[in-house]
């Protein structure tokens, strides 16, 4: 009960029960109990534990949803996550952040099991990103922020464009959080949210799993501005441009974060449509 008790507060608890009903609510404790645990068995404090709640929530949160929503399997194949052998399972880094190492033998599609297999895996949340739009006067917004994978990579230009984005926080649908992102970061309230995707972005080595969105909405004038919360540490400048130098820039390489070429991909197909459309 300890544990479990670092988890949720007594006004996240009311909230998540509002939200997500006693049995949901209850699982969701059970399934981010054990991250808690193994923290208090590595000497973390309940303090440290506490800090990082939202995280640990959200990651539970993710979980529950990859079991509660599996993608079709019709060419895929269909085998089971329990025909995976999982002989032994190490937290390696246990902070703000999660990594594994895991020692597996998967099926192997000419039958009987791989030999021993060491994976590392970066357990990340399930993330909301919107691609802000206004058909009436054919603009996007584009977020423009510092990012350290290409600064890690050697990049020499470190800042990226790209859609609105942020993690999906336990209790939160996908579209509420799109509509709560576009609020934080680019000051705008969505008039209506248009699915494009729901994907896994780097499935080789990392749990992130991406929901997809454009988000119709009044845009200004072409220009600046500025977004994100100080006490997330996020520096965000926002761009408006017009729908032919979006894709001018995706022609050029300049939009070379995935989420956001996807994005203006889908943009050009349904374009015609949503600006019929009003």
């Amino acid at each position: 009960m300890g544990g479990a008790a670092v988890v949720l507060s007594a006004r996240e608890a009311a909230q998540l029960r509002a939200i997500l009903g006693e049995k949901a609510c209850a699982a969701l404790v059970a399934e981010a109990a054990p991250e808690v645990l193994r923290g208090l068995a590595r000497g973390q404090s309940v303090a440290e534990l506490a800090a990082r709640r939202p995280m640990i929530l959200a990651r539970a949160h993710a979980r529950l949803a990859a079991r509660a929503h599996p993608a079709p399997a019709e060419l895929r194949s269909d085998t089971p996550r329990e025909a995976v052998a999982e002989e032994d399972v190490e937290t390696t880094h246990d902070g703000f952040f999660l990594t594994r190492r895991y020692r597996l033998r998967a099926p192997l599609f000419g039958g009987g099991q791989s030999a021993p297999l060491l994976r590392e895996v970066f357990v990340a949340t399930d993330a909301a990103l919107v691609l802000p739009y206004d058909p009436l006067r054919d603009r996007v917004l584009l977020v423009e922020q510092f990012r350290m994978g290409p600064y890690g990579r050697g990049d020499p230009r470190p800042f990226l464009l790209e859609p609105v984005a942020g993690r999906i926080d336990a209790g939160e649908t996908p579209e509420e959080a799109a509509r709560r992102e576009c609020r934080e970061e680019a000051g705008l309230d969505l008039r209506g949210l248009e699915k494009i995707s729901a994907h896994y972005c780097t499935p080789g080595y990392s749990t992130e799993f991406f929901h997809l969105f454009l988000g119709l909405c009044d845009l200004p004038d072409t220009g600046e501005g500025r977004g994100g919360l100080a006490s997330e540490q996020e520096d965000i400048r926002t761009h408006v441009t017009g729908f032919a130098r979006a894709m001018e820039l995706l022609r050029s390489g300049e939009a070379n974060n995935g989420p956001l070429v996807l994005s203006l991909l889908w943009l050009e197909r349904e374009r015609a449509r949503l600006r019929a459309a009003g």
